[in-house]
């Protein structure tokens, strides 16, 4: 993903707070913080200019909802379980990694592994204030730059590895083949694969190939 500005970002909203039980009642506490922190989180975001194109529900559509929308972050407002959002984030944040925030009443242990495991920036459990807002979500855009940044650089020296041996495995088989020295068999893969306007390592591979083939 390219530099995250927070204000820029393009903001989906979860709700999976439940609203069938009767809000104006007073002795529901769990559901009167939840509401808090709902209106909370959503002062917080418009007084900070950020842009929200949705707010949806933690239903079976989700992950259609997501993939139309395109967010660039994520936001959870959860109730104390939200499993099964998690469980189905797992699905978009596989294609298309994005910062996640969860806000919630409770700490759970078990959603907080299933958090960690969807890739959640940021895990923030009760007692949301207006201006804690903007510098949660700053934090969990950094987070997510520095994670993803450490899994391209690890996704790189994967690949430079994998090619390395190739290359490797290709020179060995000059050097048996033909009597050459480590050095020589390099020197003609290298001529060969400028000569065929090649990466060397795709050079090296097709050598391979053409053995396995041969036997």
């Amino acid at each position: 993903m390219s530099e995250l500005h927070a204000t820029s970002l393009k903001i989906v909203v979860i709700n999976t707070v439940t609203h069938s039980t009767d809000q104006s009642d007073p002795d529901n506490l769990t559901l009167q913080r939840q509401l808090e922190r709902s209106r909370n989180l959503r002062i917080g975001l418009l007084q900070a200019g950020y842009n929200i194109i949705a707010s949806i529900p933690g239903d079976m559509y989700l992950v259609d909802r997501l993939t139309q929308l395109q967010p660039d972050m994520i936001i959870i407002d959860a109730e104390s379980d939200a499993r099964d959002v998690l469980e189905e984030l797992v699905l978009v944040s596989r294609d298309a990694p994005r910062p996640i925030v969860l806000f919630t009443e409770e700490d759970n242990p078990s959603q907080l592994a299933s958090a960690m495991a969807v890739g959640v920036s940021a895990y923030v459990v009760a007692g949301l204030q207006v201006e804690r807002v903007k510098p949660v979500l700053e934090v969990a855009v950094a987070r997510f730059q520095a994670d993803q940044k450490l899994r391209t650089e690890l996704h790189d020296t994967k690949n430079k590895l994998a090619e390395r041996k190739t290359i490797e495995r290709a020179k060995g088989l000059l050097m048996a083949r033909h009597q050459l020295s480590e050095n020589e068999a390099y020197q003609r893969l290298r001529k060969q694969a400028m000569e065929k306007n090649l990466k060397l390592v795709e050079l090296a591979q097709r050598i391979l190939d053409v053995a396995d083939l041969l036997g």
